[in-house]
């Protein structure tokens, strides 16, 4: 017989997936502040990458919400110190309560 798998396990697996892939792309973003002049044109290909991952890792509403921020959180020169994917996860399942 077949077992079916336990979907709390899963879930909380993937929030904590999500989780470390957030804090590690919050990261990436930051690099920027390493070389100052080099980082921040940098951004202009980091920026819509983020937000494809936001889109991406945070179905439906949110997750277009948090691209389109994302995106454009990484275009303006400074506000690379914002960390919009640790953010969107605590809005996700912290706030909203989502499992």
């Amino acid at each position: 017989m077949l077992e079916e798998p336990q979907p709390n396990l899963l879930k909380k697996s993937d929030k904590k997936s999500k989780l470390m892939l957030s804090l590690v792309f919050d990261g990436i973003g930051m690099l920027s502040y390493v070389a100052p002049i080099f980082g921040e044109f940098t951004d202009t290909f980091w920026a819509p990458i983020s937000g494809l991952l936001l889109v991406l890792m945070y179905k439906g509403t949110v997750g277009k919400i948090a691209g389109l921020f994302g995106t454009i959180e990484e275009l303006i020169p400074f506000t690379d110190v914002i960390p919009t994917f640790t953010i969107t996860w605590f809005y996700t399942y912290i706030i909203r309560r989502e499992e």
